[in-house]
């Protein structure tokens, strides 16, 4: 059972995430400042504390502690606002619709997409009225990676930027259910993007925000074009790098959703394993050389040894935001180490938890911050209890005879062995499971219950990998170190050594994605997807695994019933969402680029309809409808294209090849639709008000397609001057900008899909 007064600073870092999560959640919108309320607390803490020392009494020390922990979370409340940059005076958030100009530093190395780079500048000052001033923020920066027969230099870390033109506010998700992407800006202090053409901006000189990120990040190029030359396959060198490096730019979609589906995405990414395996082998090898000295010396010259690798290892990898993380955290445990703080480790993960958040409260809405630190608590508190439900050593060392020949005993020896070392990586996989998986739930709305297999060969093979690949950067180094003073000839010949090695690292890669591949076909119904759980739900469970270890460690029957309680209001909360969800009725017409496609939703049971003649992709499909099906718990969503075997009733008033020119010219597919009481017409072609007498044909919304060339009057003529007219995303922006000025001057109310989101329109329900 875990005792609060062996982990105090757990005690700490939970009341400063609680500030942190309370400042999040619910005072963004508060515009005082919590600082002088944080102050207060303390001053009340130091004086109750003196107090309590004179005249000690249990109670007076709780109300002291409580007073504390509440100083502790305004703490948190208070840094949470003063790193809010949307808070700051000079912001340029207060400026932006009036920015002619601004020039910015590049904050980040390029996310290298399939047509664009993307990256964030950090602004220094802004051009409003043709005068410049100081301003402050960050601004996502999409660029072409080439126009016309031009290729776009990938931008690079540090270079200052001269831009022309209005940064605009980051859009939110543009279809229901889909990842905030905005959100998720803001969380690293970015509110602002824009999409820059070459012509728009130019590179005035070079000044990095940080001159050791920048030396960090050109050491990290170098040992990547290392690993480019020494491992020629494509796929191999793509995981390769991210595995040793961290560059994930070249992993394919194929290869990342099959390690999503196995549980090993978090191999993917330089994190704690790489750090943690790094120490290991350090500490494996210092056990074989004799050190001398006292304890204490060998103690400190072990932790200085470890702190000077893995700090190194950080910075050769560019000191990206999760291999820091990790690098701190080891960082703490090393110096509790070596001053014989073992008592709890815990207790010393909770305080490398509060310095990082202390530093940057923001860190609490990273996903991989909150994986890490919840797979290591579990790790820590779980994995010894579970290795405790079978002894797997012993069973084989107790078939050990004296009798037996050498052979034989060996070989159960090894078995021992093999037995241990296996039930050791299980019991770490499912504890680092227990942990995690409302947070898998949560973020990626799925489960792959064939972890422990794939993680039991994966795992050692990923780490074998890691050690040579980082040895093929160690051997390189040291064959580069001569090749300077040596004729070419030697150069060819010492440059076989890193070959090899780069050759056996290229194997390990190939074996380690074979067998990931292979687990993906052999079971390819063990990942259980479409799960959606809310931030209540998604509490609800920690709460109840929580409550389940607490039981298992007292057998006190009262946490049972807390089990079955918490258990009872997550079943409640699904039944509620169901019964809500049943009687929704809406109408949505979804953006998604250069497409027109509506659903039609009647509670779980949707249909989509493409109302153009191709189907959508399977990305499309992935990424802009699949999150809403995941909302709504939709198993088996119908599809139509070109309303071809669609439900929904519909009509083309004229195809295109009738003689009828009524409402048409040129003749184009106008179609009806009408659903559950609703009217919806579908306008492509050109519509124009005739001579004579129009007949009416009623439309609650009126969908334009393809940027239809028509006049308010003639709208109004033939579907009714209330109807709503929403742009959806097949029309261009010059069209929509000049036809819905035009609109809401005639009094129709309109909706641009590419600028505002999807469309929806909500029927009343049912009684």
């Amino acid at each position: 059972m875990l005792s609060w007064s062996s982990v105090p600073f757990l005690r700490v870092a939970l009341a400063f995430i609680g500030g942190v999560a309370g400042y999040l959640y619910l005072g963004q919108e508060w515009g005082g400042s919590a600082a002088p309320w944080a102050a207060g607390l303390v001053v009340l803490y130091l004086l109750g504390w003196a107090a309590s020392r004179r005249q000690p009494a249990p109670a007076a020390t709780d109300a002291v502690g409580i007073v504390g922990l509440l100083a502790v979370a305004a703490l948190g409340f208070a840094r949470s606002q003063a790193v809010t940059e949307s808070r700051w005076p000079d912001h340029l958030g207060r400026l932006a619709p009036r920015i002619e100009f601004y020039r910015a530093t590049v904050d980040e190395p390029p996310v290298v997409r399939a047509s664009t780079f993307a990256t964030t500048v950090r602004v220094q000052a802004v051009r409003v009225a043709g005068r410049w001033q100081r301003a402050s923020g960050g601004i996502r920066i999409s660029l072409p990676r080439h126009e016309t027969a031009e290729s776009v230099p990938a931008p690079r870390y540090g270079e200052v930027w001269l831009v022309q033109g209005t940064p605009e506010l980051s859009k939110g998700p543009a279809n229901p259910g889909e990842f905030d992407y905005r959100r998720y800006l803001q969380t690293h202090q970015v509110y602002h993007s824009q999409f820059v053409h070459q012509s728009q901006y130019k590179v005035l000189g070079y000044a990095p925000l940080s001159l050791p990120v920048a030396i960090s990040q050109r050491a990290a190029a170098v040992l990547d074009g290392v690993l480019r030359r020494y491992v020629p396959s494509l796929r191999e060198y793509a995981l390769g790098t991210a595995l040793v490096l961290g560059f994930k730019d070249d992993i394919d979609q194929e290869t990342k959703q099959a390690y999503a589906n196995t549980g090993t995405t978090h191999i993917m990414a330089v994190s704690g394993l790489q750090v943690g395996l790094l120490y290991a082998a350090l500490q494996w090898l210092l056990v074989r050389v004799p050190l001398g000295g006292s304890p204490v010396r060998r103690r400190l010259l072990t932790a200085g040894l470890g702190l000077a690798l893995i700090w190194s290892y950080a910075f050769l990898t560019g000191l990206s935001a999760s291999v820091l993380r990790a690098t701190v955290m080891f960082t703490f445990v090393l110096v509790g180490q070596a001053w014989e703080r073992q008592s709890s480790l815990i207790n010393t993960l909770s305080a490398a938890a509060f310095c990082l958040l202390l530093r940057n409260p923001y860190l609490l809405c990273d996903v991989g911050f909150q994986l890490s630190f919840l797979a290591v608590l579990s790790i820590v508190y779980l994995q010894p209890r579970i290795v405790r439900w079978l002894d797997a050593r012993n069973f084989f060392l107790d078939r050990v005879r004296g009798w037996q020949a050498p052979a034989v005993q060996r070989s159960w020896r090894a078995a021992a062995w093999l037995a241990d070392a296996g039930w050791q990586l299980t019991a770490l996989s499912i504890a680092a499971q227990v942990a995690t998986f409302p947070l898998g739930l949560y973020y990626f709305h799925q489960f792959p219950f064939n972890f422990l297999l794939s993680n039991l060969i994966a795992v050692p093979i990923s780490s074998l990998a890691v050690y040579v690949g980082v040895g093929l950067l160690l051997v390189k180094g040291l064959v580069a170190l001569p090749a300077f003073l040596l004729p070419p000839a030697a150069n060819a010949v010492l440059d076989w050594l890193p070959r090899a090695v780069g050759y056996v690292f290229q194997g390990l890669i190939w074996l380690f994605n074979e067998y990931i591949f292979l687990i993906g076909r052999l079971l390819p119904g063990a990942v259980v997807g479409s799960v959606h759980l809310s931030h209540g739900q998604t509490l609800l469970v920690f709460l109840l695994i929580g409550a389940f270890c607490v039981f298992v460690a007292s057998k006190r029957l009262a946490w049972a019933g807390w089990c079955v309680a918490l258990l009872a209001l997550y079943a409640g909360s699904r039944v509620a969402e169901a019964r809500a969800v049943a009687p929704v009725r809406e109408f949505v017409v979804y953006s998604i680029p250069r497409r027109s496609v509506v659903g039609f939703w009647q509670g779980a049971a949707p249909e989509f309809v493409t109302a153009d003649s191709l189907p959508l992709s399977e990305t499309e499909r992935t990424y802009r409808l699949r999150p809403s099906l995941i909302l709504r718990r939709v198993r088996k969503p119908r599809y139509c294209v070109g309303w071809r075997g669609a439900r929904v009733p519909a009509r083309q008033v004229a195809p295109p090849d009738s003689l009828e020119r009524t409402f048409r010219y040129p003749p184009a597919p106008l179609v009806l639709a009408r659903w559950r009481g609703l009217r919806v017409a579908f306008v492509s072609g050109s519509l124009r008000r005739l001579a004579g007498p129009t007949p009416l044909l009623a439309a609650d919304v009126v969908v334009l397609r393809r940027n239809p060339h028509l006049y308010p009057d003639a709208l109004a003529a033939h579907f009714g001057g209330g109807a709503r007219v929403v742009f959806d995303s097949s029309c261009k922006r010059w069209y929509v900008a000049r036809q819905a000025a035009a609109l809401r001057a005639a009094g129709f109310r309109t909706w641009d899909v590419n600028e505002q989101g999807a469309f929806t329109y909500e029927l009343p329900t049912e009684n």
